[in-house]
């Protein structure tokens, strides 16, 4: 067993402290993520087709590799941009830190409370009335009762839907629900949102409300947004992300990633 000397001790108590100060500023560690699918490529019609398929050898799927050792940091107060093709992996990834995926191997680390808003309107229920459904959606998130009390006038203001929450949700139009499901979103309070590719929601002056808050939000809250829009990395983000072919082909400024993005298609 090693001997510290007083001088040793007190230098690796400072590395220590140093290393957990620096653990303190990171929202996201995500350290090498790999995911895969099974994609069926012929059918077994029935039990005994199914067993000469497996004595045989034949698998019936292939596997496809979405995700190759992503690795990267989100620091807290950061707005970080993900872009990429189609079928790159961002929103794999999303899922992936959202736990709505679990990963075939590597770590992902969230340092507080992370509110999810992958697919419009998920966990909202027709038959229960606009503010039955923000109760609903808090506790999807892991909030309680009492937390949602607090934030509801926000949420309904943000919104600007006061006068319908008693009605039932199947009577809301279609923007009127997309406006309910984004105000819950980006309204709860949590410590990082999540956001894959919906700042396009509701109409011209609904869509620049939104904007106004994006724009506040820096530094002072963590936001990880999954976009095809080059504008709004450039507009909103801090430091961005490309991914092609499940890895990281670009890292750093916001300009850089777009332009490298653009790459692609030329």
């Amino acid at each position: 067993m090693k001997k510290w000397s007083d001088d040793e001790y007190i230098e690796d108590l400072k590395e220590d402290v140093l290393e957990r100060g620096e653990d303190d500023k990171v929202a996201i560690a995500v350290e090498n993520l790999y995911k895969s699918f099974k994609l069926p490529t012929e059918k077994a019609f029935g039990l005994k087709q199914a067993i000469f398929n497996r004595l045989k050898g034949i698998k019936g799927y292939r596997r496809q590799e979405v995700l190759k050792g992503i690795s990267f940091e989100v620091k807290k107060g950061e707005f970080l941009g993900i872009v990429g093709r189609n079928g790159s992996g961002k929103s794999t990834l999303l899922k992936i830190l959202s736990e709505i995926y679990i990963p075939d191997k590597g770590t992902v680390r969230v340092n507080g409370t992370l509110v999810p808003f992958i697919e419009l309107g998920v966990g909202f229920n027709p038959e229960l009335t606009g503010r039955e459904n923000v109760y609903l959606n808090g506790a999807l998130l892991g909030f309680s009762n009492k937390e949602m009390d607090e934030m509801y006038d926000e949420i309904v203001r943000f919104a600007e839907l006061d006068q319908f929450m008693d009605q039932k949700l199947k009577n809301y139009s279609s923007g009127m629900q997309v406006r309910l499901a984004f105000s819950i979103a980006i309204r709860a309070k949590g410590d990082i949102l999540v956001l894959d590719e919906v700042l396009a929601v509701g109409d011209a002056a609904f869509q620049e409300k939104c904007n106004d808050y994006f724009k506040s939000l820096h530094g002072n809250q963590t936001v990880i947004l999954v976009t095809h829009s080059m504008d709004n990395v450039e507009k909103f983000c801090d430091r961005a992300i490309l991914i092609e072919d499940g890895k990281i082909a670009c890292e750093g400024k916001p300009g850089k990633v777009t332009k490298a993005y653009q790459k692609l298609w030329s």
